[in-house]
């Protein structure tokens, strides 16, 4: 990849810490320690101090989205469902701010398709609400909407690795944590409520960030560092690390690919596509007869046109592995315009998960 490819100036340190931190950050009372330690290991010469100093530039000028737990929302209550419209040309401005009003809709996309150009994301605390809120924005729009819930998910790992120190981002520091067991529980407890959301804008960047959130919800510091701990081994939290603004990165194309896999391989086409490193979310999701034949979704990025058409051919050849693929058996929908994009209401949904 070409300096030019990248929106931001970043040195050899700064890749390092990207390419490091994206999972596997220390949860211990001073985390920036270990983690600068574990880099001059690696041959990458960082202070604690400078590790933090760049950390909290990276994300003062917008390299980073955030940096703290990445949470998994549908495993602290409520549920998410993927939807899938067409908003007619000369009506689209209007169908969006439609849909955008509602607060359930968190994300919301154009994407290039003939039919269905309008895709966005419902959130909710109690799912009866989903087919409530859908049935609302067919009344208020005249346009139908199609449900695409997850049926069974393969990877979700959205990590953008760029080229410099530590390039496969395999530096793990999760063992350090404390040895607890892993969190199990379907519900929360009213202070796990409080920890989530206050872990939901990402942890201060600070020398003492555990200790912080700690103090925020007046919670003993070894209670966050061990729940946070218990969550992440027990799936609550994906991980724990930095999260890059992949636009910032130069990772500008976005490529939703979607697949008509016979159902009798779902599930081995799943993990074979998953195991592609540059596919960051890999689901299967219903058909709609007559209107949406394809049953697998495949999202990759690319920092150029080309290199996102190499990758989507790449997911073509191990396709081609499982059965014939046929032209009208796939499709990619880049988008092409972010139209909403509010994040998902953890408080809501961990509130209504909360003993």
């Amino acid at each position: 990849m070409n300096e030019a490819d990248i929106a931001v100036d970043l040195d050899r340190r700064d890749r390092a810490i990207l390419n490091a931190f994206q999972g596997g950050f220390p949860v211990v009372e001073r985390p920036f320690e270990p983690a600068a330690a574990a880099l001059r290991e690696r041959g990458v010469d960082l202070s604690a101090d400078e590790l933090l100093d760049r950390v909290q530039r990276l994300d003062e000028e917008g390299t980073l989205s955030r940096f703290g737990a990445l949470i998994d929302a549908e495993a602290i209550g409520g549920t998410a469902t993927l939807v899938a419209m067409h908003a007619p040309e000369d009506r689209f401005e209007e169908v969006a701010e439609t849909v955008n009003a509602h607060r359930e809709v968190a994300h919301n996309y154009e994407r290039e398709h003939p039919h269905l150009n309008m895709w966005f994301v419902v959130s909710v605390a109690d799912a009866a609400r989903v087919d409530e809120v859908l049935a609302e924005i067919e009344a208020e729009t005249g346009q139908e909407t199609y449900n695409l819930p997850k049926q069974r998910e393969f990877r979700v790992e959205a990590k953008f690795l760029l080229d410099g120190p530590i390039s496969t981002g395999d530096l793990d520091l999760s063992d350090l944590s404390p040895d607890v067991e892993p969190a199990t529980d379907d519900r929360l407890t009213p202070a796990e409520r409080d920890l989530v959301v206050e872990l939901q804008g990402g942890l201060p960047i600070t020398a003492t960030p555990y200790r912080d959130v700690a103090e925020a919800i007046d919670a003993d510091v070894e209670w966050v560092i061990e729940t946070i701990t218990r969550f992440e081994r027990g799936g609550k939290i994906r991980r724990v690390g930095v999260v890059p603004n992949h636009y910032a990165l130069g990772y500008t194309e976005n490529g939703m690919t979607v697949w008509n896999v016979p159902d009798e391989l779902v599930g081995e086409v799943g993990p074979a596509i998953a195991d592609l490193d540059f596919v960051t979310h890999c689901y299967e999701r219903p058909r709609h007869e007559g209107v949406w034949p394809y049953n697998f979704f495949a999202m990759t990025h690319g920092r150029s046109e080309s290199e996102s058409e190499r990758r989507i051919e790449q997911v073509r050849a191990q396709m081609d592995n499982f059965f014939d693929v046929n032209d009208d058996d796939w499709d990619t929908l880049f988008s092409t315009r972010i139209l909403k994009k509010t994040g998902i209401r953890l408080d809501e949904r961990a509130t209504a998960n909360t003993e």
